[in-house]
């Protein structure tokens, strides 16, 4: 059997990691700058990770959530004193595709309506919403065709307004900061006023925090920086450093009903080892304080580096996640860091870098980086 070849992938065979460093087969060393798409927020292989995962599987393994998983309520009950968030409830689940389905599906059963508000360049998992943002004219989503999604400019509140005001729109799902979008920003006149809209005609309002939340960028979630309170929240990526978990935070205005929700594997005992492990070592290292001034410091070199490189036109985003949007293709930018100056960074769009790095990046790392990519532009 071969693999079903939908993602394109450098032929480099990692096969050992430390904090912000990997290494490849060959015994050469990179500076991780993406972390396997952002889910590496407490870095590779940190040792009271590794220790917590070990204990729990000698003891009892994966085991599934049929019974009382006392875990579970822990991981509520820390990660609501973490965030700022212990009005909220914690559904457990397993990926931010299956995070955002269900706060899609509990919203519905709420109100009662099937429309979505959806931000355009946005993401949200593979979910049903993201299809429709791919530029590849093969992949159609059918929920779209039915006219259940429509999806609008971030930031463009009058358009969201028009929309909700029809009065069939089940949710508003939005990213505070894009992901796949290169790192644009929400507004906070935008995030206020699309929250406001919402509560006066009856909509859901998901802030999606499965790239943006968890600590990247400066707070706990994104939307803090904007002054609003969603109704939905959706977790995944850095919740447990790379084990697959994923969540959803209610609000207290949303009634558990048995059998609403429901999930084979979401909150078994090792997920959930792994996402205390993770909220440990952000309290013990201040890992989201970290984010704030190591990132706000690499975005400020970037943009000292921006006055100097014609190629960098825009440097944006906040905390460890940032997009440096250029001029010219990613491709052979992101080709020479990988490969000559061995350093792993993600990309949006055709022209965009994307710098999703743990959150124990150090300055000293942060200067590296930069010298690596000048030396990149030097040579194009």
């Amino acid at each position: 059997m071969k693999l079903f070849d939908v993602y394109p992938l450098f032929d480099i065979n990692i096969v050992k990691g430390k904090d912000t460093k990997v290494w490849d087969d060959k015994g050469q060393e990179y500076l991780d700058l993406y972390g396997g798409h952002a889910v590496i927020s407490i870095g590779h292989c940190h040792p009271h990770y590794v220790d917590m995962l070990t204990n729990q599987l000698q003891r009892l393994g994966f085991y599934s959530n049929s019974v009382i998983n006392k875990l579970q309520q822990q991981v509520a009950e820390r990660l609501g004193r973490a965030s700022g968030c212990e009005d909220y409830q914690f559904f457990m689940v397993n990926s931010g595709a299956e995070a955002n389905e269900n706060a899609l599906k509990l919203a519905s059963f709420t109100n009662g309506r099937k429309r979505v508000l959806a931000a355009s360049h946005a993401f949200h998992g593979r979910t049903s919403l993201a299809v429709e943002v791919t530029d590849n004219p093969k992949i159609v989503a059918p929920i779209n065709q039915n006219g259940h999604v429509t999806f609008l400019p971030l930031n463009d509140l009058d358009a969201w307004e028009k929309e909700l005001t029809k009065g069939d729109v089940c949710a508003c799902i939005i990213e505070c900061i894009q992901g796949i979008g290169g790192c644009v920003m929400a507004t906070q006149a935008f995030a206020q006023g699309l929250a406001e809209a919402c509560k006066k005609h009856g909509t859901i309002l998901i802030c999606d925090e499965i790239q943006c939340g968890y600590g990247r960028s400066g707070k706990f979630f994104a939307h803090q920086w904007l002054g609003i309170k969603p109704d939905l929240i959706t977790v995944a990526k850095g919740i447990a450093n790379g084990y697959p978990v994923g969540g959803l935070l209610i609000s207290p205005d949303f009634k558990p009903v048995y059998g609403q929700l429901g999930t084979t594997f979401g909150g078994n005992h090792l997920g959930c080892t792994a996402a205390l492990a993770v909220l440990d070592v952000f309290e013990q290292e201040k890992l989201v304080e970290n984010a704030h001034e190591v990132g706000e410091y690499l975005i400020s070199q970037l943009r000292e580096l921006q006055k100097t490189e014609p190629h960098i036109t825009e440097v944006r985003g906040r905390g460890l996640m940032i997009g440096v949007v250029m001029d010219l293709p990613h491709k052979e930018v992101r080709g020479k860091l990988i490969h000559e100056q061995h350093v792993f960074t993600g990309c949006a769009g055709t022209n965009i870098l994307r710098i999703l790095p743990p959150l124990t990046l150090s300055k000293a790392e942060a200067d590296d980086f930069v010298s690596r990519l000048k030396k990149v532009f030097e040579t194009l």
